[in-house]
């Protein structure tokens, strides 16, 4: 009768689970003659961020929506123009959103009255020279932006650095497979099959920046420090 081995595991840890062959009776892998194998393995590597998304806003308020309106387009402009004077292309500048809505004052009993109106417009910056971020930051500050959030930092070409997980992953499941073996008093025959099973590649955020602190600062600063890329796989092998 076939027997039926799984392992889940990753670089660090992992634990051993048996299971009987009639669990794997509907799966449509090849016949195997020998013992079945199934290793779980994350291969994982680190890399500097080459990219920051950064949300910029402009706040304004006044007595009418057309003039909060006039007065947000104005500053808007003024901050997007910062950005492209600083090099930044128009493929990494977008809108995000633009906002208008009317500003209230609460009384006990009275039904509230509007007092003005508040228009709020955004765009993403796209920063491909992460160290520099921080400058056009308070060069936006300086033109008019008044509400600054991020920045995310990400990998904007990872994979190469996926396929070293990859490998890393499949080496580590071989590594495994043959260790196991052993203890067993047995041989790896071959790899049945390999499936992927997770790529996790998580932006690195960091917390929103308040206008107090860039105002304060003459040179912002931003260090990308390094981001973690891992890929998780299945390798299901026949021990004799």
């Amino acid at each position: 009768m076939n027997k039926s081995i799984i392992v889940y595991g990753s670089i660090l840890l992992g634990s051993t689970i048996f299971i009987p062959a009639a669990v794997f009776a509907q799966t449509s892998a090849p016949a195997i003659n020998g013992t079945r194998l199934d290793v779980m393995t994350t291969g994982e590597v680190s890399a500097v961020p080459d990219i920051a998304l950064v949300g910029a806003g402009v706040v304004t308020q006044a007595a009418t929506a057309s003039e909060a309106m006039a007065e947000n387009a104005r500053r808007a402009s003024a901050t997007i123009a910062a950005l492209r004077k600083a090099g930044i292309a128009d493929r990494d500048i977008q809108t995000s959103a633009i906002n208008l809505g009317p500003q209230y004052r609460y009384a006990d009993n009275q039904p509230p009255v509007i007092t003005g109106y508040q228009a709020t417009s955004r765009v993403n910056v796209r920063f491909r020279e992460v160290r520099k971020a921080g400058v056009i930051l308070d060069a936006l500050v300086a033109a008019g932006a008044n509400q600054i959030d991020g920045p995310s930092l990400s990998i904007d070409h990872p994979g190469a650095l996926l396929d070293q997980a990859r490998e890393q992953a499949v080496a580590t499941a071989r590594s495994r497979a043959a260790l196991y073996a052993r203890a067993a008093g047995m041989q790896v025959r071959r790899i049945v099959a390999i499936s992927e099973s997770g790529i996790d590649t998580p932006p690195r955020p960091m917390p929103m920046a308040t206008m107090a602190r860039f105002k304060e600062s003459a040179d912002t600063a931003i260090e990308p420090g390094e981001q973690r890329l891992s890929v998780s796989v299945s390798v299901t092998f026949e021990l004799q």
